[in-house]
């Protein structure tokens, strides 16, 4: 697969940040961004979704909204979940592309700057793998780390692809792809595998870049292994149906090319 070259131009990308009880690190993660993309000249908003934060994180979003014009700080006043908080982010999105990143400080915000100029090449997609060469994970827990190989490996071989870091949240897509994967059902971290496979079963282009991780320095670790494992598993046989038996109801529209009108002078020659 390659990328469309003749992909509309991008303007601006935003960021979208899910947040619950993050009051020890989002100032941070929110200011490095938002420096990183500044120098590299990157237009952006950064939304962070406050997830019915208990502590301080609301406050702190808006002490920073202040001196940090593009941060777009919105409250989930549902129902709470991972899923529903990064879908809420991308309906309130004004870029016309979306990186997905973790408000803990364990995403690279370099690695969003390579995402945006992949995006610019005309991919659909941009998905990063911390288990290619180049890449890499900092201090991840040897128990999630064998869990997650397991899991990714059985996406492989489900989906038939060589993305081997399916499940990890932080992936870069064009506005276009997250119109067209809708609806967006999973309503917790399900969806950090719902968005990719639906953007690939649908026919969308997509490329894999390196990217780092490093595990949080402050607050608590959000992903339950033992609660998730049955919506992983739903979420993935959901799409696995959609890619044999849809066919192909929900694949990426393919643009039609308009012959030229022919003039009327050379109808009647």
């Amino acid at each position: 697969m390659t990328p469309d070259p003749n992909a509309s131009q991008l303007e601006c990308l935003s960021v979208i940040i899910p947040a619950r009880d993050e009051e020890g690190c989002i100032a941070s993660t929110v200011e490095h961004l938002n420096l990183e993309l500044g120098l590299h000249d990157v237009p952006h908003e950064i939304v962070v979704v406050d997830d019915g934060s208990s502590d301080r994180t609301w406050q702190i979003l808006q002490e920073l909204k202040t001196r940090i014009p593009a941060l777009a700080p919105i409250q989930n006043q549902g129902q709470h979940g991972f899923g529903r908080a990064v879908i809420q982010g991308l309906d309130h999105m004004k870029g016309d592309a979306a990186v997905i990143m973790m408000a803990d400080e364990s995403d690279d915000c370099r690695d969003v700057v390579q995402y945006w100029r992949k995006l610019g090449e005309g991919w659909d997609c941009v998905f990063g793998s911390r288990f290619l060469k180049g890449g890499g994970v900092i201090d991840y827990p040897w128990i999630k780390l064998r869990i997650n190989r397991l899991a990714n490996k059985f996406l492989q071989f489900l989906f038939n692809i060589k993305l081997n870091d399916t499940t990890n949240a932080f992936k870069a897509y064009r506005k276009t792809v997250i119109d067209g994967c809708r609806p967006l059902i999973a309503p917790h971290f399900n969806l950090t595998v719902e968005l990719p496979l639906k953007a690939i079963v649908r026919g969308y282009s997509w490329t894999i870049i390196p990217i780092t991780w490093r595990n949080r320095r402050a607050g608590e670790a959000k992903l339950k292994i033992k609660e998730m494992g049955s919506r992983y598993l739903f979420i993935c046989l959901y799409v696995w149906l959609e890619k044999f038996f849809s066919r192909g109801d929900y694949k990426k529209p393919v643009a039609v090319e308009h012959c030229p009108a022919v003039p009327e002078e050379e109808k009647k020659e």
